[in-house]
């Protein structure tokens, strides 16, 4: 099996079946956040199946520049040597970020709640995605926005304040990233932090705020939301982390073994939160054949085992509630539509034009490249599926720019097309799974 270097174009060619088992990596949110948590507590926190992505590996430099001892001691296994709320360093250098949009917000939000000053960049790709939405909460804390690139976008240099206010923030859109940056900043706070969302993003933060020791309660609110409260200053504990398999990693080989005929794995410790199983719970409804086994409590989060056949798949309606539990993965699952019989309808998906690229017209553009049908109208995305007695034609050059997971989705979709796929660049694909090629070709994948 050969591997394709670092920034080569890629394609993959339709074979036999996949055939196997295989664990994805960790999971990338609490991977960040793992790092994180460790930089803010007293103490040391050993870290189990951290993410070795670049994505992640840039989060744990930024919080070494702030103070924390971190050292590697095994595959996956860290420790953090925290240094504690309110006693962070000030970096002598840019926090480089390069990707990791989730890190770099995150990280915003703690430097905003202390009273030191840094400076955040990233790589291009970086450059283009909005800050102003996390920027804005940090300055009604106190927070001062030093220098900024035109319309809120890094490189940013933030004063943070070493009395962070409490206050009570709506989000206007469901993002994690924002509700995550307020809550690290209250960390600091004398009071009590409140962030309201008009629909339930992801939980992590909060959870893993709880798991440290922090005082922190949710309750619902109107509908679709959550109101979260966070009580300042907490005495953060150390305490061990072991991360589950990252579910938007994961959607990758779930996909490629619904489209490619005759398929049939197992998908070892998949985080089965709630909030993360938006994309398992449209692609029941499209009549894919995914048994959960095993099924078990690890490191405070749910995770089960996914035995996955090959599947008919048909058409369905998303609505746009259930975006904020599958945001990263509607570019796979435009890929499964493309093999359903029927129209799949994709509804309220701004987010996507914000993500490391406008991952709406990117999916529509490589579709297009594969030969299958499909409309933007507003925010929504709808793929004609072309099911498996038609096929899809394939034979195309996805262009990623610079996004891992239009990089992989694509791939996966060239293991089921008749003429293969192709993609212009591979390079970004380590930022949040790099063993892609090596774990799907362990399954059977054919690359070139």
């Amino acid at each position: 099996m050969s591997i394709s270097p670092p920034g080569a174009a890629l394609s993959t060619a339709p074979g036999g079946p996949l055939k196997g088992r295989l664990r994805p990596p960790g999971d990338k949110s609490i991977s960040h956040r793992a790092f994180i948590l460790g930089l803010l507590t007293v103490g040391r926190t050993e870290i189990r199946g951290l993410l070795e992505g670049e994505d992640v590996l840039h989060t744990g430099a930024a919080c070494r520049a702030l103070g924390a001892r971190i050292e590697r001691l095994g595959e996956g296994f860290w420790q953090v040597d925290g240094i504690g709320i309110g006693t962070l360093l000030e970096p002598r250098e840019t926090l480089d970020f390069g990707n990791a949009g989730t890190g770099v917000r995150l990280m915003m939000g703690v430097v905003g709640g202390h009273g030191i000053t840094a400076a955040f960049d990233g790589d291009a790709s970086l450059r283009k995605r909005p800050m102003r939405r996390v920027l804005d909460p940090l300055v009604l804390m106190g927070a001062q926005v030093l220098s900024q690139d035109e319309g809120g976008r890094c490189p940013i240099r933030l004063k943070g304040t070493p009395e962070p206010l409490p206050i009570e923030y709506r989000t206007k859109v469901a993002s994690a990233q924002i509700k995550s940056a307020v809550l690290l900043a209250g960390l600091n706070s004398p009071g009590r932090t409140v962030v309201i969302e008009p629909q339930a993003s992801r939980d992590h933060t909060e959870k893993m705020l709880a798991h440290f020791g922090a005082t922190v309660a949710s309750e619902p609110f109107e509908a679709h939301g959550r109101r979260i409260t966070l009580e300042g200053r907490p005495a953060l504990h150390p305490a061990e982390i072991k991360v589950p398999a990252d579910p938007s990693s994961a959607a990758f080989p779930l996909v490629a073994a619904l489209i490619v005929p005759g398929s049939d794995i197992v998908i070892e410790g998949m985080m089965m939160n709630p909030l993360r199983v938006g994309l398992l719970q449209t692609l029941l409804e499209m009549g894919a054949q995914i048994e959960l086994i095993n099924q078990r409590d690890e490191g405070g989060e749910s995770v089960a085992d996914l035995h996955v056949r090959a599947s008919d798949l048909r058409g369905v309606d998303v609505p746009a509630e259930r975006a904020p539990a599958m945001i990263d993965e509607y570019p796979i699952l435009a890929v499964a539509a493309a093999f359903a019989t029927g129209e799949t309808r994709m509804r309220g998906l701004s987010e996507l034009r914000v993500k490391e690229s406008d991952r709406l017209v990117a999916v529509a553009d490589g579709l297009a490249a594969a030969g299958v049908e499909s409309i933007i109208e507003g925010d929504d995305l709808i793929v004609a599926g072309r099911g498996h007695d038609r096929g899809v034609p394939g034979g195309g050059v996805a262009v990623t720019h610079l996004d891992h997971r239009i990089a992989m989705s694509f791939l996966c979709l060239g293991l089921a097309a008749k003429r293969g796929m192709a993609i212009d660049d591979a390079a970004m694909i380590a930022t949040s799974f790099p063993t892609f090629q090596a774990a799907l070709a362990g399954l059977g994948a054919h690359f070139s």
